[in-house]
């Protein structure tokens, strides 16, 4: 199992358009083993400098792997998978919320602050 991740495994990048697969290097297969030796999917936010930049890289090249090329995604053996989604806007709704809370009456009273 371990030598065909290393041969020829993919890494799996979850996008909005959906699941992207991406085929590295040996040595960024090493590396993407080493990352992923805990986790299948871990988000992008997790990664550290140099683990961003490497997923970054790798797709900005389009080495995006199709199932016409040489043997179909199936088989491919899954490096990992890294979500790559846009971050949720936590802090607008959060805002809201909190300024309406701060304005509801409690007990018909209204508090200021």
């Amino acid at each position: 199992m371990l030598i065909g991740k290393l041969s020829n495994g993919v890494l799996r990048v979850l996008t909005p358009l959906g699941p992207r697969f991406v085929r590295p290097t040996f040595w960024q297969r090493l590396y993407l083993l080493w990352t992923f030796r805990h986790f299948e999917l871990l988000p992008l936010q997790v990664l550290n400098k140099r683990q961003r930049q490497l997923i970054d890289d790798l797709c900005a090249d389009q080495r995006y792997v199709t199932g016409a090329e040489g043997f179909g995604i199936e088989d491919a053996p899954i490096l990992g998978t890294v979500e790559r989604r846009p971050p949720v806007e936590m802090e607008a709704q959060t805002g809201k919320r909190g300024s309406e809370r701060a304005e509801a009456p409690i007990n018909g009273v209204r508090q200021r602050s």
